[in-house]
C-alpha cells in the first residue's frame, strides 16, 4: 500500500510541512488484517415521553504496517 498524500514529515532535524501536500513524498506500508473495533453502546432517551432506543455499533479497521517514508 502506498500512501501519496503526505501533509507533514520529519526527517529529524527539521519539520517540512506541505501546502496542502510535501511533493514527492510517501510512505509504504503492508496490511496486516481487517477487523471490527470495540462495541460501542449508542443509547438515545427522552424522559417522560417512553422513547428509549438502544443500538450496538462495531466500526470496521484495516491495520497498517509502516515499511518505508520517503520525504523526496
Amino acid at each position: 500500500v502506498e500512501f501519496n498524500e503526505v501533509l507533514i514529515g520529519s526527517d529529524g532535524s527539521q519539520v517540512l510541512m506541505g501546502v496542502p501536500t510535501l511533493a514527492g513524498a510517501k510512505v509504504t506500508g503492508e496490511i496486516v488484517k481487517h477487523g471490527l473495533g470495540d462495541k460501542i453502546i449508542v443509547f438515545k432517551f427522552k424522559r417522560r415521553k417512553n422513547y428509549a432506543r438502544k443500538q450496538g455499533h462495531r466500526q470496521k479497521f484495516t491495520e497498517v504496517r509502516i515499511k518505508d517514508i520517503t520525504l523526496g
